[in-house]
């Protein structure tokens, strides 16, 4: 089969190379050390605002039940270290601590006991210690993402108290928000957007692009293709967008499937999950990285892997090019349970389709050009007689006919319809109940719109939906958002949900890309 993508002419590389190009692109993090913005005396009832904020940490002592919370100004990822002495008499017993590290002020009044959801609780943020002797330096050695922590003295002894001093954050990044500027704009909503944005970004950008460092910590790669854009007009980064692209190309399933996600410590490892929405986005994200970087070394070491992708997808189709609902296969496209996702899975066919032809063009690979242009009439000719409500005017999917804003927005983001006509396909589904639940679908509808035109529309639901999280306290971008619900999880509990995630920070792209829209 390997023969049927290879492409003529290119230096051929293997899977092993594939790994030994990634691990020559580790580069080393830039480290800086944060001291807490403040201290508070935590108060069992009251919000943070309403708690005893502390001046000088040196003053204070602390005994059993009390606790104290360090806000460090804004959300970080890296390790904490402070110091602990004893105060009165002799130390006669260890001096029990629970650290509670939180990315937002919610998850300071949430009790890990109470959490009974499907995702492992080892992710929740907290750690106990038993410090036998004071004074004692401790640096913790796992790392963490936190805007604040909470210590509580769980227990001393009725004869010594605690008193703490010198706690750093040491943070950890691939880049430096610092360098970036702010977009110019008098609109203040949008500047708090954009920084918000890029230190979401930067937060993820580690040994690769971490979708979340809370939680999961892995390179998943439907959230490398949106960091990647973003980079692109900020960091500018460019190897460790390459590193990535070289540790998916290299562990893939026998017949060339690149995986949805890896695992990069101990070592890389591929994950057992594959979506085929995922999948295809290989090809889109290298394409991207061409453009910006014009390194057409790896386009060509790279490109058969992600030409392979197309016919690798068309094994779920069916002889009319049209998707098998979902049972032989999986994608994700949206946290939606209810979503019928055939419509959506097409246009994501048909959007990355369209980038596999730009990358044959650009290997010269002129017979496979006119072989994929030709898939393309045919799919979108089928998809049209497929999905499209004639009398409704929308696109529909499953038997329900169900129309979703997921199906209308990757349609657009496809080219199956344009201009004016997209954007009013947009407004006539403006009341659909099944709506979208993530930033990163959310990113697919604001790209809908400026692909049609709909720039002010665009730019409204920018200040809506990612307006709102700043609204609720957000200095980094969460994995998942309902304005109307912002306690919202689809893990049991928002203890577990991630606030500082890969996919949600395409603002600072969006108005990098589009400057009418500020």
């Amino acid at each position: 089969m390997a023969t049927d993508w290879a492409i003529k002419d290119m230096k051929t590389i293997t899977i092993k190379e594939h790994i030994m190009v990634a691990e020559q692109l580790k580069q080393i993090l830039l480290e800086k050390n944060v001291s807490p913005a403040a201290y508070y005396r935590y108060d069992t009832g009251c919000k943070l605002a309403e708690m005893e904020k502390i001046a000088d940490i040196t003053d204070y002592q602390w005994g059993k039940n009390d606790s104290i919370i360090l806000d460090f100004g804004h959300h970080g990822v890296g390790y904490l270290s402070f110091s602990c002495a004893g105060k009165g008499s002799p130390q006669d017993a260890p001096a029990f601590l629970k650290v509670k590290f939180c990315e937002v002020e919610r998850e300071l009044y949430e009790e890990s006991e109470d959490y009974n959801g499907w995702i492992s609780r080892g992710w929740i943020q907290e750690e106990w210690l038993h410090l036998d002797q004071l004074p004692k330096a401790v640096a913790m050695e796992r790392r963490y993402a936190f805007r604040y922590v909470k210590i509580d003295i769980l227990d001393t002894s009725p004869k010594f108290k605690v008193a703490f001093d010198h706690f750093i954050f040491k943070t950890v990044s691939a880049v430096n928000m610092e360098t970036v500027p702010l977009v110019e704009t008098q609109n203040k909503m949008f500047r708090k957007i954009d920084e918000a944005s890029l230190r979401t970004l930067q937060n993820c950008m580690q040994d690769v692009f971490e979708d979340g460092p809370k939680r999961d910590r892995r390179l998943w790669l439907g959230d490398l293709r949106l960091q990647a854009m973003i980079n692109y007009h900020t960091f500018k980064d460019y190897n460790l967008v390459k590193r990535c692209l070289y540790l998916f190309a290299g562990m893939t399933k026998d017949d060339g499937m690149i995986a949805a996600c890896l695992f990069t410590e101990p070592k890389p490892l591929m994950d057992d999950t594959f979506l085929l929405d995922y999948s295809l986005f290989f090809i889109s994200a290298l394409l991207d990285y061409y453009q910006a970087s014009k390194d057409m070394e790896t386009l060509k070491q790279l490109g058969p892997s992600a030409l392979r992708q197309i016919e690798l997808a068309e094994q779920f189709m069916n002889e009319e090019m049209i998707f098998e609902p979902e049972g032989r296969y999986h994608c994700f496209v949206d946290w939606n349970e209810i979503l019928h996702k055939q419509c959506a899975m097409q246009g994501i066919y048909l959007f990355t389709l369209r980038d596999a032809i730009q990358i044959a063009e650009l290997l010269g690979d002129c017979e496979r050009v006119v072989q994929l242009n030709e898939k393309q009439e045919r799919c979108k000719a089928s998809a049209l007689k497929k999905f499209w409500d004639e009398e409704q005017q929308v696109f529909i999917s499953g038997p329900d006919r169900q129309i979703s804003w997921a199906s209308q927005a990757w349609m657009i983001a496809s080219g199956m319809k344009q201009g004016q006509e997209a954007q009013e396909l947009l407004r006539r589904i403006s009341g659909c109940e099944v709506g979208m639940v993530t930033p990163y679908m959310n990113h697919v509808y604001v790209q809908a719109l400026l692909d049609c035109g709909g720039v002010s529309e665009a730019g409204a639901h920018i200040r809506y939906y990612w307006g709102k999280m700043v609204e609720e306290g957000a200095d980094t971008f969460w994995e998942l958002f309902n304005p109307e619900n912002p306690e919202e999880s689809p893990y049991g509990s928002s203890i577990i949900n991630s606030y500082c995630h890969a996919w949600s920070c395409t603002p600072a792209y969006f108005m990098r890309e589009y400057p009418e829209l500020l």
